[in-house]
């Protein structure tokens, strides 16, 4: 392995760690007999895969900056663990009132479940009211009962990595692939990749489907992609999936990942052992965030390829909400902050650190290096390095076909993904999918090791959302 290769794999350890994983928390503490006295707004939040003093970390201080020392100063305070736990911490926070939290930073799924708690208040105000130009998709999310609770602050959305240098090798048809790939173009490569030995070379594609978040979310792409329309929840979060539309799902969901076109092991992944097999050369083709992107363009270069997910991508990514527990002045004061960090230039310094910005804005002249005034360290093409601080490197967008990967590949993939299910009982569905769809993917549990049927499994899983979901 190249002493590049090996350094480039070092930071997608790094990134895919704290990505999944939140890291430890690293909260700012008020050193003892800290004669500040500034009122504070603290900030609850994931950790931030853009790496120590991330762009989170430098919006907030913009907002101090600008604040002075007399104004409300925030704080920002990363919450360790996975998704599913930093959940479950806000949640027991929040409704023990043992965090002062005035701002929490939440994933899109679970804002109906802090709305019908009376966790979080209603936004209001013109700046949180009437943000102008947020993505369509991406701020739908930011609702529940026609009420907004949330501003979007960095959006997600499935997208699909690929080697052009195996398809070559390979003498693929086209090695430059657009929005109208198929899975079932993909799958009709095998053959051809496996005569081309290339090395280190064991499947076509692999993704994240261990009993976790990703496999619910590759569940909904898949359902979603043979059922036009597809939905299991109403916008009121009653049930109204059908078995005969789960059938269709889990039919596309085996398909996409059966032996031998998925990279065997893949059923115990998540983002980490996904990306470390798609940049050691193990597979061809990966499906993952965009936050990846930068890191695998500095390590493969020309070699790389990005597109939109075949068929539907699960729209993700993180909102900004105000607490009900703070106080009515500081409430105030936290909505502004909101505003200040999901402002355009804020959504700009996003789309530079390798985020995918939630405002069309950012992405208009993505490719001339628009300014980003609010944290300086992004102001010149940023990125994280192994070292967890900036490297000044903006992701690029010129691909190698022209192609513009925020305007061309990243926008159209998030006004175009799907959500999950919209429910105050999110995180009781998505245990629901994965448990259940462990069918597919654990031990095998029929006679002689058999695993059950299509219709068979829809029909399980049918009942099961059914006993958990009104309607």
């Amino acid at each position: 392995m190249t002493r590049r290769l090996a350094a480039a794999l070092s930071l997608l350890s790094l990134l895919t760690f704290t990505a999944c994983t939140g890291g430890d928390a690293q909260q700012e503490q008020q050193p003892a007999g800290s004669a500040d006295s500034s009122p504070r707004i603290v900030v609850a939040s994931g950790q931030d895969v853009t790496g120590k003093n991330g762009i989170r970390q430098q919006l907030i201080d913009a907002w101090n900056a600008k604040e002075g020392e007399q104004g409300y100063r925030a704080r920002l305070v990363e919450l360790p663990g996975s998704a599913d736990q930093q959940r479950s911490q806000l949640l027991g926070a929040l409704q023990s009132g043992s965090a002062e939290y005035d701002v929490v930073n939440l994933d899109v799924t679970w804002i109906p479940e802090f709305a019908e708690a009376d966790l979080i208040r209603p936004l209001s105000g013109s700046a949180v009211e009437d943000p102008g130009d947020l993505i369509e998709s991406v701020d739908s999310t930011s609702y529940w009962d026609g009420t907004r609770y949330a501003v979007p602050f960095n959006s997600d959305a499935g997208l699909l990595y690929y080697r052009k240098d195996h398809l070559v090798k390979a003498s693929a048809s086209r090695t430059d692939l657009g929005d109208d790939v198929t899975w079932g173009e993909l799958r009709q490569l095998l053959g051809a990749l496996d005569r081309a030995d290339i090395e280190d070379h064991e499947a076509i594609w692999t993704t994240q489907l261990d009993a976790y978040e990703g496999r619910t979310v590759n569940a909904i792409e898949a359902f979603a992609s043979a059922v036009p329309g597809f939905l299991l929840t109403d916008d009121d979060g009653d049930y109204v999936g059908t078995e005969e539309q789960l059938t269709r799902g889990v039919t596309e969901l085996r398909e996409r990942t059966q032996s031998p076109y998925l990279l065997e092991g893949s059923a115990e992944s998540r983002e980490a052992e996904s990306l470390s097999a798609f940049a050691e050369g193990r597979t061809t083709f990966l499906r993952h965030w965009p936050y990846v992107y930068p890191t695998l363009h500095e390590t493969f270069g020309k070699n790389l390829g990005v597109a939109r997910l075949p068929g539907k991508a699960v729209l993700g990514g993180q909102s900004l909400a105000v607490t009900s527990s703070t106080s009515e002045q500081r409430a105030a004061k936290a909505a502004e902050l909101i505003a200040f960090l999901t402002d355009p230039d804020s959504e700009r310094c996003l789309l530079r650190a390798g985020f995918a910005a939630t405002r069309t804005s950012a992405y208009e002249d993505a490719d001339t290096a628009p300014d980003c005034r609010h944290a300086r360290a992004y102001a010149e093409v940023p990125t994280a390095s192994p070292t967890g601080e900036s490297s000044g490197r903006m992701p690029p967008d010129r691909l190698a076909d022209g192609t513009s990967y925020f305007r061309d590949i990243l926008r159209p993939a998030l006004r175009a993904a799907v959500d999950r299910p919209r429910t105050p009982l999110y995180g009781a569905v998505t245990h629901t999918l994965t448990t259940e769809l462990d069918a597919l993917y654990g031990p095998p549990r029929g006679p002689g090791g058999s695993r059950p049927g299509d219709a068979e499994l829809a029909n399980s899983l049918d009942e099961a959302l059914k006993k958990i979901l009104p309607g």
